[in-house]
């Protein structure tokens, strides 16, 4: 049930991209390795798509299942709509959410960046190597960031064992942070959006005329009509 499920929002995250994406960014047919390097980069951000749009319907999905379930209690068709399921749907989208923010995204970004080492062979596992080095390298000065902060903040014995404990701390932490950042981006992209969103409407409507005095467009228009016909 949940390979259906990822499958569904798979198929339909990689439409959404391909919509929105010009069709030559990922189909190049002068140059193969950059094709390639396009098509499994598109893969890793519809992967982190569908992980989004999994994480955004897990609520909603959970509610209504449960309401289902206490409408039809001895229904033997929904009796899967559980909830094992439900627990195993959240773990799951919990493990590839952090997959995905932390490796897959980042990964996509430098893998087009990259051209592979200097003096190295070309082809698509010179451009992984140096992607692979570079996330390497980014991980460790984040946690060496993480570690001296944790050093500044809290010098103590337990600070550094919760250090050790990335999985049950760290990520946690890192996942809520960053839901946080994303929500306060938005509230604050939201009123510009809004702003333009009603500026361009205003552009493209007509405006009303219950409000105009036409008594003072009649006599404008005279005045226009006197002055081009001094003119002539």
């Amino acid at each position: 049930i949940c390979a259906l499920l990822f499958a569904s929002l798979y198929i339909l995250c990689h439409f959404i991209i391909t919509h929105f994406k010009n069709h030559t960014d990922f189909t190049a047919a002068h140059d193969d390795e950059d094709a390639a390097v396009n098509r499994i980069a598109l893969g890793l951000c519809t992967f982190t798509l569908a992980v989004a749009l999994g994480a955004v319907l897990l609520l909603p999905f959970s509610i209504i299942s449960n309401e289902v379930l206490l409408s039809f209690p001895q229904n033997y068709y929904i009796q899967w709509l559980n909830g094992s399921l439900i627990h195993g749907l959240w773990n799951l989208v919990f493990l590839f959410s952090n997959l995905s923010l932390i490796f897959l995204m980042p990964f996509a970004y430098f893998f087009t960046e990259s051209e592979g080492f200097a003096g190295s062979k070309k082809g698509i596992m010179a451009r992984v190597y140096e992607t692979s080095v570079v996330l390497l390298l980014l991980t460790l000065l984040v946690l060496g960031m993480v570690w001296v902060a944790s050093a500044i903040v809290g010098n103590d014995a337990a600070s550094r064992q919760s250090l050790y404990d990335l999985w049950e701390y760290y990520l946690p932490y890192l996942y809520s942070c960053i839901s946080l950042f994303g929500v306060l981006l938005l509230l604050l992209c939201t009123p510009f959006g809004l702003s333009t969103m009603f500026t361009v409407t205003g552009k493209l409507l007509v405006k009303p005329r219950l409000l105009e005095d036409l008594d003072e467009q009649l006599s404008c228009t005279r005045l226009e009509e006197a002055a081009v016909s001094r003119r002539i």
